[in-house]
């Protein structure tokens, strides 16, 4: 599978009474296709997995598949901090057909690194889809290591790594160390930080998966396809136009800001779950400008 592209971090539209809106969710699946996305993700943290049942987790897994159907590549949140979890849901998406899985690290936990090589390579030999490995240390309270990305990515079934530490030099080291190996071509560099993924895909990366995608696609997708067609000039001309938009869309905990721009441009969106909850007006405010000077309300 080639992880190349702009993958769209999907939100979970619920309804008012707090359910979830399936509807909705078929809708802005449709939406982002039109707007050229490569790929979709379903039931990751921007669409409030955390929060989500089981029920509810298998339920937007088999939509995102079915509403896809084949049109562009499903992956599936399945990551958790509990190994037997995480197995359990990636090989319930593989079951229903998604194209391959993204798995955060475990956290709370924080396991040592060596018990990441061992985490991801019990959930790969469980499954038949590429598995994405997910570093956000901000969330997790552990970073992967640049040697530790190097051994995943001699694991067969593991594709590609989320890099969200928001260190462009880390991008660097680890796509210097896979190409030590050899290794660059078959385990593939995703931006991880909306606003860094110009200069990460200038060092190596391959593509963004995007919170901020839902909100300004056609942007993010040209830029994404400015820089695989190796026009930078582009590239940052769209980078530029957007910086003050993604900025606002993480003024707050993601998805706080991304779901109530869906819910300023009409889409799909509905409320947040708690804990999380509505923003400071402050922040508000300058979310709103941000979206009329991009001209998307």
């Amino acid at each position: 599978m080639n992880f190349e592209g702009t993958y769209v971090a999907m939100v979970t539209p619920f309804t008012k009474e707090g359910t979830l809106d399936e509807e909705g969710f078929r809708s802005n699946i449709n939406y982002l296709i039109d707007k050229g996305v490569n790929g979709l993700v379903g039931a990751g943290t921007t669409g409030e997995s955390a929060t989500m049942t089981h029920e509810e987790h298998h339920r937007v897994i088999e939509i995102l598949v079915d509403e896809v159907d084949g049109r562009v590549q499903t992956v599936a949140g399945t990551g958790s901090n509990a190994t037997s979890e995480a197995v359990s849901l990636t090989k319930f998406a593989c079951d229903v057909g998604a194209d391959s899985a993204l798995l955060i690290t475990p956290y709370y936990n924080k396991p040592q690194q060596h018990a990441l090589i061992d985490h991801y390579g019990t959930v790969a030999e469980s499954c038949d889809i590429p598995i994405i490995a997910y570093n956000v240390p901000s969330r997790t309270g552990i970073n992967i290591d640049v040697d530790t990305v190097v051994e995943l990515a001699k694991i067969d079934g593991l594709g590609a790594i989320k890099e969200a530490s928001g260190s462009v030099d880390k991008v660097s080291d680890i796509y210097k160390a896979l190409s030590h190996e050899g290794l660059e071509d078959d385990f593939k560099i995703l931006s991880g930080e909306d606003s860094l993924t110009l200069p990460i895909m200038a060092v190596g990366g391959t593509g963004v998966i995007s919170a901020s995608a839902n909100i300004d696609t056609r942007r993010m997708v040209l830029m994404v396809d400015s820089i695989l067609n190796d026009d930078y000039t582009r590239a940052m001309e769209l980078h530029y136009e957007m910086v003050e938009l993604i900025r606002a869309l993480f003024i707050e905990s993601n998805p706080v800001p991304v779901k109530t721009a869906m819910n300023l441009m009409g889409l799909p969106s509905g409320p947040l779950r708690k804990p999380l909850c509505d923003m400071k007006e402050e922040n508000l405010e300058v979310l709103k400008k941000a979206l009329k000077d991009s001209g998307l309300i």
